[in-house]
């Protein structure tokens, strides 16, 4: 299993709005890619930080899910800043 890392910074003020898109859109895409086994979205509202931890069957996954995903991203405003990284996951609790 391999897991995608995004970290976001966004507008503090726009808190709600970015929930609203990830409740709206973003999960059902993801949920729609194949080899897509779940995930966890973090928000700190006072700074606008975030963390998307997905979780895929493997690297292939994560590749393939590719285009979904940086279009939903290119639809965000422009105050809206992702760098995304890749592990592998070695354990589970």
């Amino acid at each position: 299993m391999h897991a995608l890392v995004n970290h976001t910074k966004s507008d503090p003020a726009k808190f709600d709005e970015g929930v609203r898109v990830v409740k709206e859109k973003v999960i059902p895409t993801v949920k729609k890619q194949a080899g897509f086994k779940g995930g966890y979205w973090l928000f700190d509202r006072k700074t606008g930080n975030g963390l998307a931890v997905t979780l895929w069957e493997g690297e292939q996954a994560i590749q393939s899910s590719g285009g979904a995903l940086k279009q939903l991203a290119d639809e965000e405003p422009g105050d809206f800043q992702m760098t995304s990284e890749r592990y592998e996951v070695v354990a589970q609790a």
